[in-house]
């Protein structure tokens, strides 16, 4: 498997500093408003959401497919939250949604999938200190 590579830099203090990240065709531009206030600009958090997101599609399709379903589209979204707390900032939770359109699939078996693919997908395995939640709509 290829090793995917993605880089950041980060200059000054955190609270008046500013960074960029970058990894294929993106980059972006962070500071503390875009993290932890509603500034602009992307933060990790944000491509941990993305990253998310993308990975639960691609999980949900493979599931389905070697079920027997051709889905025909998966549109997922993931929100990251992150808190302070007493030790520091925290990733608690990524809260999925996904909508997909799936013909000849019921919706006890479209469940049963989505579910398996929530523990499956490999950002899920990654964020395993983190609570995943799932709300699948079958269209």
């Amino acid at each position: 498997m290829p090793k995917r590579t993605a880089q950041a830099e980060w200059n000054g203090s955190l609270i008046d500093g500013h960074g960029t990240m970058k990894f294929g065709s993106f980059e972006g531009a962070y500071t503390f408003k875009s993290r932890f206030e509603e500034g602009d600009g992307t933060n990790p958090e944000e491509l941990i959401a993305a990253a998310h997101a993308g990975c639960y599609s691609m999980a949900l399709s493979a599931i389905l497919s070697e079920a027997g379903f051709k889905p025909k589209s998966i549109k997922s979204v993931a929100d990251v939250t992150v808190i302070k707390s007493a030790d520091g900032f925290t990733i608690t939770k990524s809260e999925l949604r996904t909508e997909a359109e799936i013909p000849g699939i019921d919706e006890a078996t479209f469940q049963e999938k989505a579910n398996a693919a929530k523990s499956d997908c490999p950002v899920s395995k990654a964020l395993k200190g983190v609570e995943i939640t799932l709300q699948a709509t079958l269209k």
